[in-house]
């Protein structure tokens, strides 16, 4: 198989993986030392996404055969689909290549597992130490590794990588045991537990005056979550998700919705979940990162998915009308945060802009804030919402999409056997 067919195969398989973002990556600088891909230093435009967005990679699997039989996925060893495997040296050159034709920044290795998790680990690393040491790449690296790799192997991974991640792929013990039997949720985390720790110790080894420079390592790990593929709510996935945040330091989780594969295991579902779930579940992480929520908070009990209407924080204020209207000119931040339409950077504005006047509602239009949502939850020097009937049930109704027609189909419906039997025949 030639190398263009590789590539086809084997890009096109990694299209699934939705962690690959670089948000938070150090900047390396080849200013007065041999290498290439600086990010820094050297007029290379390197595309920072504090906020998940991804920039440009090569994204690619080492090879697509696999040893294992995750049912959602395309690549899983009962698959039919056409396989290929890349060599050390040819990934090498092909992410060389690119980047010198500028076509990418970096690159995003994955792999199935083949022979052994060992085994695979070390074919990855393999490339990510060729590029470093053998061609001195300086552009960023992000490796996948394999949660049943040696931690040593895991460890030597973090030296090459800018970012490295595991893919958690289900919240729950139950939906791997029915979906992905080889993976395990407890060994999945011991691992990104291992990776916190190199990093937290490089860190602590960085903060000592004088000490040498520690050896590098990544500056972070991520994971992915697939939603709609079993049952877990989302009150589930983001349990999960906020354990990970808070036990292990996670940059980023990220949310990837079921899409349906060819040939599927008949125990994925038919159809994929909304694509607006998938949406609201990043709403909700943000919720949790950036705006002191708790997940209890955005799901309950008696509701364990997200309102997929409206957004976590509007559906959430909804429920809690009695903690407003806030007063912008007197409301804590911690308040302002939870007001509906008020962002963080917002927030801040309105708490420099009032020590030295009372905050009218013009002074929020000249921030951009998006009136409509905001009126009915605040308190200005010109306004109060009593006239809006923020305890009327109405006030849900004000911030639903509205109504669209629906599309009438002239087509009718498709042509039975019977139709086209009457076509050729010309028998009604």
């Amino acid at each position: 198989m030639d190398l263009q067919r590789k590539l086809e195969i084997l890009a096109d398989a990694a299209k699934y993986d939705a962690s690959c973002a670089s948000s938070g990556a150090a900047r390396k600088d080849s200013r007065g030392s041999q290498g290439v891909g600086s990010t820094g230093g050297a007029g290379i435009c390197h595309s920072y996404a504090p906020d998940g967005r991804c920039i440009s990679l090569l994204k690619v699997l080492l090879t697509n055969a696999c040893l294992y039989d995750c049912h959602y996925c395309i690549n899983r060893r009962s698959s039919n689909v056409q396989r290929a495997r890349f060599t050390p040296e040819e990934v090498v050159q092909l992410t060389l290549d690119f980047y010198k034709r500028n076509y990418i920044e970096g690159l995003f290795l994955s792999s199935g597992i083949i022979q052994s998790a060992d085994h695979t680990m070390e074919l990855v690393i393999e490339v990510a130490r060729k590029l470093r040491e053998e061609h001195l790449f300086r552009g960023y690296i992000h490796l996948k590794t394999i949660p049943e790799a040696s931690p040593a192997l895991i460890e030597r991974a973090g030296r090459y990588a800018d970012r490295i991640s595991i893919n958690i792929e289900l919240p729950t013990q139950a939906g791997l045991t029915r979906l992905a039997p080889e993976k395990n949720l407890a060994r999945t985390q011991a691992a990104m537990g291992h990776i916190h720790g190199k990093i937290e110790e490089r860190l602590a080894d960085k903060r000592k005056p004088e000490a040498p420079k520690p050896p590098p390592f990544a500056t972070g790990q991520s994971t992915q979550m697939l939603v709609g593929a079993d049952e877990s709510t989302d009150a589930d996935i983001l349990q999960r998700a906020d354990a990970l945040y808070t036990g292990y330091r996670l940059r980023r989780v990220y949310y990837s919705g079921f899409s349906p594969i060819p040939e599927p295991s008949k125990v994925l579902p038919i159809k994929p979940p909304p694509l607006v779930r998938e949406h609201r579940l990043y709403q909700a992480d943000w919720l949790l990162r950036f705006y002191d929520f708790k997940v209890g908070e955005i799901v309950t009990p008696d509701a364990p998915h997200l309102d997929l209407a409206l957004d976590p924080k509007l559906s959430w204020a909804l429920r809690n009308r009695a903690q407003f209207p806030a007063d912008i000119n007197r409301a804590p931040r911690e308040t302002l945060l939870r007001v509906p339409g008020l962002g963080a950077r917002n927030v801040d504005r309105i708490l420099a802009a009032r020590r030295h006047c009372r905050l009218r509602l013009v002074d929020l239009l000249r921030l951009r804030v998006p009136m409509k949502k905001v009126l009915p939850f605040i308190i200005a020097a010109d306004h109060t919402p009593a006239h809006l009937d923020l305890d009327g049930d109405s006030l849900r109704q004000r911030f639903l999409p509205p109504p669209q027609q629906m599309e009438l189909s002239l087509a009718g419906p498709p042509p039975t056997a019977a139709d086209n039997a009457s076509v050729l025949t010309g028998e009604l």
